[in-house]
Formats: C-alpha cells, sequence, structure tokens
C-alpha cells in the first residue's frame, strides 16, 4: 500500500518568514536569518547548562552589565546552537567578561578585532567540535553557532552593534563567528587548555582577541628554523598593531608544519622562541614609515622592534587538515597589559 507523502506545513514556514523578517527589522541580528526562539527551545537551552532563568552568568562590570542565563540561552537559539552547546557559550562568556580580558576594548574598538575561541578537552570531541580540515570556516553547526552566539550577546545584551558602541571601521568577517578547536589528536605537545593550568581530562575555552588573519605558506622546506622565519616575517608587518602595542599573537599550525618541527625534536617551547628570533622590524623600517615619530639615528639598521615582549606571549596551537605547509597568524589586539587572552573551564 502506498502511503501518501506529508505535504510540507508552507502556512507555518510563512509564519517563521514573518518572525525572521521581524527580528532583522529591530536590530536583533547579525543580519543573517536566525532561529526564532519560543519559550519551550530557551528553557531546553537553560537546560543544557543546568541553568535557570535570572541565574546570573556573568557581571561586565566595565559596562555595570549583568549577563543573565535566559539572556545568553535567547541569544544561542537564535545562533542556532544546540541545547548541548550551552555550557560553551557560558564559558565564552565568562571569559568575555573576565577582567583580564578587557572585553569592552576588544569588542569597541576601531580596529577589525574578532574574538576568536579555542575549545579544548572531551567537550570539543563530543560536540564535534572542528579541528581538522577547514577549522575556521564553514560546514560545523557547532563552530558556526558557538562564535555567532557570543556575538549575538554582545549585540543584544551588550548594545555592541555597528554605529553604536562597535566602532570597527571596517569589520572583519570573522566577527560573525570565529570558533575553533584544537587538534589534540595529531598534536605531538601539550594542548594549549594544559599550558594554562589544566588536565587533559578537563574542558576548556580560551578567548583571543584577534585582529588579522595572516595565512602563510612555504612548499619547499621542512626546516625548522626556515619555517619559524616565514610565521614570524607574517606577524611583523609594518601596520601591525603588535609591532607597536606588543601584545599577544596566536600562531595556528596545520599537521606539516607540526610534524616539521617535531621531527627536527622542538618542542613547543623552542617553537615559540623560533618565531620571536624571526619576527622583527628595524628601527630605521618603523621610522621610514611613519610608525615611530622620531628623527633617523645611526644605529637604526641594527635595532629591532618584536611584535611581543617575550616568547611566551605567543599562543601555539595545532589545527586544520593533513595536507599543506599553512600557519595562520592571529595577531593581537591591544597593548600589553590590557587585554590577555583568558582560559576557563567550561563546565556542565
Amino acid at each position: 500500500m502506498r502511503v501518501a507523502k506529508r505535504e510540507p506545513d508552507f502556512g507555518m514556514a510563512r509564519a517563521a518568514e514573518a518572525l525572521i523578517d521581524y527580528y532583522i527589522e529591530q536590530g536583533l541580528t547579525d543580519g543573517l536569518p536566525i532561529v526564532p526562539p519560543s519559550r519551550e527551545s530557551i528553557e531546553a537551552m537553560l537546560a543544557g547548562a543546568k541553568l535557570r532563568w535570572g541565574d546570573l552568568v556573568a557581571m561586565m562590570s566595565a559596562r555595570h552589565t549583568p549577563i543573565m542565563a535566559d539572556k545568553v540561552a535567547i541569544n544561542a537559539v537564535m545562533a542556532g546552537c544546540r541545547p548541548e552547546y550551552m555550557p560553551v557559550v557560558c564559558a565564552a562568556v565568562r571569559a568575555l567578561a573576565d577582567a583580564r580580558f578587557n572585553g569592552h576594548g576588544p569588542v569597541t574598538t576601531t580596529s577589525s578585532t574578532a574574538l576568536a575561541i579555542v575549545v579544548n578537552g572531551p567537550i570539543a570531541r563530543r560536540l564535534g567540535i572542528a579541528a581538522k580540515d577547514n577549522a575556521f570556516g564553514p560546514g560545523f553547526r557547532p563552530n558556526a553557532t558557538i562564535g555567532r552566539a557570543l556575538r549575538l550577546i554582545l549585540m543584544n545584551v551588550l548594545n555592541c552593534r555597528p554605529g553604536a558602541l562597535d566602532r570597527s571601521q571596517l569589520g572583519n568577517a570573522a566577527k560573525y563567528s570565529f570558533c575553533f578547536a584544537e587538534n589534540e589528536e595529531d598534536s605531538p605537545w601539550e594542548p594549549l587548555h594544559t599550558e594554562r593550568g589544566f588536565t587533559r581530562e578537563q574542558s576548556a575555552l580560551t578567548l583571543f582577541a584577534a585582529i588579522s588573519h595572516i595565512t602563510t605558506n612555504n612548499q619547499l622546506t621542512s626546516d625548522p628554523e626556515q619555517v619559524s622565519r616565514t610565521l614570524g616575517d607574517g606577524i611583523s608587518y609594518l601596520g601591525s598593531h603588535n609591532i607597536l602595542g606588543q601584545g599577544e599573537l596566536m600562531v595556528v599550525l596545520g599537521r606539516e608544519l607540526t610534524q616539521h618541527y617535531h621531527n627536527a625534536g622542538w618542542s613547543k617551547a623552542q617553537i615559540k622562541e623560533g618565531i620571536y628570533r624571526n619576527a622583527k622590524r628595524s628601527i630605521a623600517d618603523l621610522k621610514a614609515a611613519g610608525r615611530i615619530a622620531k628623527p633617523p639615528e645611526p644605529g637604526d639598521e641594527t635595532r629591532w622592534r618584536y611584535p611581543v615582549r617575550r616568547p611566551e606571549d605567543i599562543l601555539v596551537v595545532i589545527a586544520g587538515g593533513s595536507v599543506g605547509n599553512h600557519g595562520v597568524c592571529l595577531t593581537g589586539w591591544g597593548l600589553h597589559n590590557p587585554t590577555r587572552s583568558v582560559t576557563v573551564a567550561i563546565e556542565g
């Protein structure tokens, strides 16, 4: 017996479309369609992190603004998150509100700063947060929606909208969403969160204020010193915020570059030192470009400026696919002290 196919409910689809248009017209989205929240979906999202309506997730002290659980849940629903993503979204909010991160600065600056979320530990694998092929790109629901949820919270809870508190001159596509996991499986070194005091069995999230996404490529060498020179050049360009501010940097290594360093017996500390040693510009170059407003002096050609104060200010993360000698340098926002990346536990 042939069973008739169920016809789609076009009335429901039209109603959803009208709701989506309403949210866009009210300025409550990032410009993309959202998932209209319902009380049931909000409560399911809260349950995903064992939270209730009115619970405090974090206090944004610089804005004197509490970020409540129901507000986080509503924006997570709108972003397309599943309830099991909610603990990661809440951890990102807590990292944003951490005084060490100074979240008000990077989200209101005129530069093109995006908030990079790096997830480590068992939860990354359980949720399927992409860490390998195309980890920064499209195709993965948790990556796309967790990062997007944080952006919607910035807009709808903290009023960081373009032209309001978000004063970015040109913006950055990564401001829609920038979330990925570290590829711990293929890394020969300790992952980022264990460097920062957590165990491998714990789940943690690192929030990093990233201005530039600079891809480096060197297909002709496996020599770690030459690889370090390529990466170092990528983060020491004349227009870099880091070259004067000396904040933090994040370097993301794909599998082939990881193998080059590992085969040569380099530790993570040696990688940071190698990149630091090769990431410099002469004072003469900086003066010639107008980055230093002083007249030239003898010896400027052999005096150097580094984009970080010390090798330890370079975060090294392993991610990406198995093919290609690619590395990505994420330059940081701000000066050395006002903004620092923050790693927090993912609870629940």
